[in-house]
């Protein structure tokens, strides 16, 4: 069980239009050509909040580089930037304009883990914010989620959704 609904339910009571998209394909289709199809199925402008979780928040790079306006929250959880493991990865750029990304991202948040069991570790968020800056979050809670690793509640999320 995963934080996801859970999160939705919490900001759409606090007054926001939510979307929780699902994409089966993220992971599968090189993001060159996957991209183009997020990218048409949503509006994004400077009060959007984006929060992407593994290879979520990787599509948030590819995502923030290739928008042409600025978003108001980027929140990547178990993010990362670089192969993190030994597993195929078509959700990665061969490289970012790092410069791209930050101008299209108001605030940056970096939420990795010391115990990440698939790599999307304290590491990668490391890489991500010596590129980008923002705020970079350690902590000792596995994957955020996953089948053996059950998070229903992110309280941590709810807060820094401004």
């Amino acid at each position: 069980m995963c934080w996801y609904g859970w999160l939705g339910a919490r900001l759409r009571a606090r007054g926001y239009s939510v979307e929780l998209p699902h994409y089966p394909g993220l992971n599968r289709e090189p993001i060159a050509s996957f991209l183009p199809g997020v990218m048409a199925s949503h509006s994004f402008d400077n009060r959007t909040v984006l929060v992407g979780h593994s290879g979520g928040a990787a599509l948030l790079l590819a995502l923030l580089e290739h928008l042409e306006t600025a978003v108001a929250q980027a929140i990547l959880v178990a993010g990362y930037c670089t192969p993190p493991n030994a597993a195929d990865e078509p959700v990665l750029q061969q490289s970012y304009d790092w410069d791209a990304i930050r101008a299209h991202a108001g605030d940056l948040y970096f939420i990795n883990s010391v115990r990440d069991p698939y790599g999307c570790d304290a590491e990668q968020g490391r890489a991500m914010f010596d590129r980008l800056g923002g705020t970079l979050i350690v902590r000792n809670e596995g994957h955020f989620g996953d089948v053996d690793d059950p998070h229903p509640t992110f309280e941590l999320l709810d807060r820094l959704i401004a």
